[in-house]
């Protein structure tokens, strides 16, 4: 599976991010039916980047946060471009930037300059002042630090484009064959994996990694959370991260968050042999506004991937559906978490 990503990986040291010691929805329309849920509902204010206006009452709230303001703006100024048949190399040279940048730009995985925004609503042919305005004040919101900052001095640089993802995504899809997804870890457990992806690491580097883990996990307590759905392997459960104490802690946490109708866990059974993504662990995100593209996410040992080609990007999604339709169906999840509980 691995040799499917041809993207650039982001390397460094460290770890923290899905959850490996170290979603994003399925394919609209015949994929819904797997997993049945209704994503033209799935809102954060009700982002919009259609039309002819820039619409940013999603903001006002305060939960999306500076990566959906930059996706947001991002989208808008590609479909601008694209609508005046303006190619990116052309876009790129008014602001001095290269195809690249200019991507990374589009995708919301870079601040803006509110010079280069400025520059390109110019060229795009956007003269309302009001208009302008409220592009420029979103730019400017994107380019404030998330809260997540705080924890870059423990967090290895490319840990921070995921992390904003997810606090942004209105959609979590993720497949686990080794560990309990970040989300869903004790501070225990996630001391534990910790551990074992760093034996040498400081005890005080691996607290504020276990704070930053417990803090992602606040967005499923919001009034609006996102959707987790989650596939483990068996061996997740059975395999006792920390000891057996931290491992039925751990059992009994999952055992609650099966409560949450946002949380939907389920389990890959040994008996079913070989299956799909046996290679590694994923992570799909989607987000509110159906404009704005989903995000693959594939994490390693020393590094992060996050292909964007279209193809890629459909080829995790349907990897994802087929593990939801070989996976123990999520009403059989409980018993088998009772059961492993009993027997660890």
């Amino acid at each position: 599976m691995w040799g499917f990503c041809r993207c650039r990986c982001r390397q460094g040291g460290g770890a923290d991010l899905s959850g490996s010691v170290n979603a994003a929805g399925p394919v609209r329309s015949v994929r819904n039916r797997y997993i049945g849920i209704d994503y033209g509902k799935a809102s954060m204010g009700g982002i919009k980047v259609t039309g002819d206006r820039f619409d940013a009452r999603a903001l006002e709230s305060g939960e999306a946060g500076p990566t959906a303001s930059r996706m947001l703006v991002g989208a808008y100024l590609r479909r601008l471009r694209e609508a005046r048949g303006i190619t990116r190399e052309d876009a790129g040279y008014e602001i001095r930037a290269s195809q690249s940048k200019m991507s990374r730009l589009e995708l919301g995985r870079t601040g803006f300059k509110l010079r280069d925004v400025a520059d390109l609503l110019t060229m795009y042919g956007v003269t309302d002042e009001a208009e302008r305005a409220t592009v420029l004040a979103v730019a400017e919101q994107a380019n404030a630090p998330g809260w997540w900052h705080s924890y870059s001095d423990v967090s290895p640089s490319w840990s921070e484009p995921y992390l904003g993802l997810e606090q942004a995504a209105s959609v979590i899809r993720v497949y686990e064959g080794l560990v309990v997804p970040g989300l869903l870890q004790t501070p225990d457990y996630a001391r534990a994996a910790l551990a074992v992806a760093d034996a040498a690491a400081p005890k005080e580097r691996v607290d504020r990694l276990v704070r930053l883990r417990t803090r992602r996990q606040e967005i499923l307590r919001r009034p609006d959370p996102p959707r987790l759905w989650a596939v483990l392997d068996e061996a997740v459960l059975r395999r006792p991260m920390g000891g057996a104490e931290t491992m039925r802690a751990q059992l009994r946490h999952l055992i609650e968050a099966c409560s949450l109708t946002h949380v939907t866990v389920q389990v890959m059974p040994f008996h079913a042999g070989g299956y799909a993504a046996a290679g590694g662990p994923f992570t799909l995100l989607r987000f509110p506004e159906y404009e704005l593209p989903d995000v693959v996410y594939l994490e390693h040992l020393n590094g992060a991937c996050y292909p964007d080609r279209p193809s890629e990007i459909d080829y995790y999604r349907h990897l994802m559906n087929r593990l939801v339709t070989e996976a123990e169906q999520s009403s059989a999840t409980l018993p088998i978490l009772r059961r492993i509980l009993e027997e660890t």
